[in-house]
């Protein structure tokens, strides 16, 4: 286990904690299927949110605490504006996991990639279109102007 892996453990964690806190604030603000719906996503963050704490402690870190409060896109007030924070969410936790992807332990590997299909799986069934090819992944520089030639 490198101090990397760790450091991308405790990345992952602090996305989990935010998600935590953002599925609890559009849960608050939803009602009917979509409050389920959130729900479980609550449920299935605050799941993860526990194991990388057991993760990081089991390799002699210090898992960081919660914060009182994250930043929002927007605080929702519509289901429209409650799905845009979920998959802002679900779209943040997909770059925290895919980063853990790539530590030293094959496990853990396993256990990040199983976590961003998840989280893609989920952004998807609230808002069905994908930004990038690779979700998680930040997208492609624009390509350079390329010289042109002027005929002489």
């Amino acid at each position: 286990m490198s101090a990397g892996d760790v450091e991308r453990l405790a990345k992952a964690l602090a996305g989990e904690h935010a998600a935590v806190f953002a599925y609890g604030l559009i849960g608050a603000r939803t009602t009917g299927a979509l409050r389920a719906r959130m729900t479980q996503a609550f449920d299935a963050h605050r799941a993860r949110r526990d194991q990388l704490r057991s993760f990081i402690t089991a390799r002699g870190g210090r898992p960081a605490e919660a914060a009182p409060s994250y930043a929002v896109p927007v605080v929702p007030t519509t289901a429209a504006e409650a799905v845009r924070v979920a998959v802002h969410v679900e779209k943040g936790i997909a770059a925290a996991y895919l980063e853990l992807v790539a530590c030293d332990d094959a496990a853990l590997r396993k256990y990040a990639a199983l976590a961003l299909q998840e989280s893609v799986t989920r952004s998807y069934s609230f808002q069905p279109s994908l930004d990038a090819a690779f979700p998680g992944m930040p997208p492609p520089a624009p390509p350079s102007p390329s010289p042109t030639t002027t005929g002489d």
